[in-house]
Formats: C-alpha cells, structure tokens, sequence
C-alpha cells in the first residue's frame, strides 16, 4: 500500500531507540536530520539525548533495555504495551518514516507491524544478524525498505540477501571526543597523576551492572595486590545512579565513581577493563588496550551458543576480524581470568604496544568523519521519495 503525503505538511519520523548506545546515535542523527530540515517532527522511543532533541518521547528506553531470553520475559507486559502503543500511534498519526535503531527483539516486531500499514522503514545501526540468529536476515529483507550499516563487513551479507544497503561509517568517530586534557581530568576527578589508572565499565544496563560489577571489583583487588601504584575509576552509565554501586563503599584500595564523562576517563586511562558493546569500540577511538568481559544468565548463554556463528562477540575483535583484545565470557569472566590478561597488558610493554597498533587498524576500518550526516541525507531522501 502506497500512502501519499501532502508535501506542505512538516514530516513525521517514529523514531525506536531502545538502549543507551541506541540514544546517542539516534540523538547525532536526529541532530543531523534537523541541519537539513528543522521542520520535522519526530516521535518515539528513547532517552535523554534524543529528548533533548527535541523527539516527543512516547515511551522511555530505559524501561524496555533488556539483556538475554530471561530478562525478555521479566519484561514482556511493558514490552506488549509499548509496542500496543507505537501501534495505536502509526494507526492514527500515520508517520512517513519509521527509522528503527538496533534493539532488534522490540524493533523487528515493530517493522512487522509497520510495513503492514504501509509505512516505509529505515534500519539505522544493523542488528548482529550476521552473528545469530540470521534467519531474521528474511524478516528484515520483506518489511525493511533501506538498511543503513555501521561496518563494511555488513554491506555483503544483506546485498546476498538482497537488501538495499548502504554503509555510512560509524558515527563514534565523531562522537568519542574528551573535553578535558589529562591534567585536568586527574584534577577533577580526584586522581593521582603519579598512579597507574584503570577504567572500569560494567555497562549501561542494570542487570549488566549487576552481573559484572561485583566481579570487576575482586579483578580490581587482585589487581592492587600485585601493582600498588594502581587506581581504578568507574564512569557511570547513564542511567545508572551512584546508589546501585553500594559496593563500592568498603573498598582498601584507590576506586573513584563518577557519573558521565567517559570518554575522559577513558582517555586517561592506562587500561580498560569494560563489558561487551558500544564501549569497546569507544576505547578502540581513543587507541585503548583492553579486556573485554560479559556476563548472561545460563539460559541466555546456552541458548547463545547454539544460534552464535561467529568466532568473536566484542565488536573490537568483529571489526578487526581477528581477536585483537582479550574476551571473557561467563564462566571465563572471573577475577582471577581477568587479572591474569589486564597483568600480561600492564606488565608487557611490547604486547600492550601490539595491541595499540591493532586497535588503531581497527579505528581506520570505521570510515571518516560524517557518519551521521551521511545518514541524514539518506533519511531525507527517503522522506522526499513519499511526496506528492
């Protein structure tokens, strides 16, 4: 069904964002969308960036993020009502444009519902179809009109499929930018400059926090026992408040929690120690070595590894198409595991250096500057494309 628009009317975007990697991407585009044409109106679901755009939020991403099987069903009544209502609002507002980003579970519910009203859709940051489950790959390639992709790995798998698909780069590169020299972030976070920092990321998710956050603080022990001159950092999430960190209160050893400036504290530190995701490539821009941990519960994780095909889960390693940087993953993630790869880096200079040129590889595989505005015109295509 081909619905005309009125062309003097101001377009209308549903916009899904479901996380906090999802909210800054979709914030920068959003941003870029609005230097071509700030008459657009956008709608839909996400968090403080994408509010600060301007977006009307209908539902907020921190109530529908989710991490494995279990967590879906813990959360499926809010995940129903959400998606009743993105249903009762692409029924009566009747948007020109739906852009979905990532949260694939939620998001390709959603594309189902959406092309049955006609309404085209844009897929703005590739679900990993491409490592599981990539049966989804046919759902995408009947209801999703134009795939916009991060990697240029991506681009080959849906052309096979035959999904119109187009790589802009990763928005990061512009993104992951400190605001503080070195001196000054020690000064404002309360670090000693004459110590060895190391950044500790337990995610942007509670239920990640809560997995990995305990586990992180043992490593960091073993850590200081072996290294004294070391001190650790955690930069919150957002998301996550100082409160869901009470762990960290009866700590022996030099441990700071700070909310927000990440990329700051990534900067300055010697060694990251963060969870699987957006962060990894955020450390890979700043020319980070790093451990890579991650935590499912057992049903998520046995279910993950029959539907997993691919040899890597940090993007780090993904992108680089070899492992690059250590990754530990459940059973694996544990202090003693996590200690011994952040000593091989801290104590090894010439492997740390190994892995600093890897990762600057990996930082040129992202593409150059421009991301978001290259997504933006091709958002605006699509919207002029429905006129008359």
């Amino acid at each position: 069904m081909n619905i005309k628009r009125d062309p003097m009317k101001p377009k209308k975007v549903l916009l899904v964002a479901g996380e906090v990697s999802g909210d800054l991407l979709g914030s920068h585009l959003v941003e870029a969308i609005q230097e071509i044409d700030p008459e657009i109106q956008f709608f839909g679901v996400g968090g403080e960036g994408l509010r600060k755009r301007g977006m009307k939020i209908l539902y907020p991403s921190q109530s529908l993020a989710v991490v494995g099987l279990t967590e879906v069903f813990l959360k499926l009544g809010l995940i129903l009502r959400a998606l009743r209502a993105l249903n009762h609002f692409l029924e009566e507002e009747r948007p020109d444009l739906v852009i979905l980003i990532d949260f694939p579970d939620f998001n390709l519910r959603l594309a189902k519902i959406a092309h049955r009203k006609g309404i085209p859709i844009l897929y703005y940051v590739s679900p990993q179809v491409w490592a599981w489950r990539q049966g989804r790959v046919r759902l995408i390639s009947r209801c999703v009109k134009k795939m916009v992709v991060l990697f240029p790995f991506e681009v080959p798998f849906y052309e096979r499929e035959g999904v119109e698909v187009e790589w802009v780069g990763h928005p990061l590169i512009d993104i992951v930018t400190p605001t503080l020299s070195k001196e000054e972030a020690y000064l404002r976070f309360g670090l000693d400059p004459q110590r060895r920092t190391v950044a500790l990321l337990p995610g942007s998710r509670k239920k990640e926090v809560e997995r990995l956050l305990p586990t992180l603080l043992e490593t960091s022990r073993l850590l200081y026992d072996e290294i004294p001159d070391l001190q650790f950092i955690i930069p919150l999430a957002q998301g996550i408040s100082s409160q869901e960190l009470h762990l960290t209160e009866s700590l022996s050893y030099p441990l700071k929690v700070v909310e927000g400036w990440t990329y700051d504290i990534m900067n300055l530190s010697e060694l990251l120690i963060t969870a699987s995701g957006t962060a990894t490539l955020e450390g890979a821009i700043l020319g980070k070595p790093m451990v890579i941990v991650y935590k499912l519960s057992r049903l998520s994780y046995w279910v993950g590894r029959m539907l997993i095909q691919v040899d890597h889960i940090g993007l780090v390693n993904l992108v680089s198409e070899k492992r690059i940087v250590p990754e530990l993953i459940q059973d694996e993630a544990n202090p003693k595991r996590i200690a011994e790869e952040a000593f091989r880096i801290l104590k090894d200079p010439i492997s740390r250096q190994k892995m600093v040129e890897s990762i600057r590889e990996v930082r040129m595989r992202l593409g150059e500057s421009g991301a978001s505005k290259r997504a933006a015109r091709i958002v605006y295509s699509m919207l002029r494309e429905g006129e008359g």
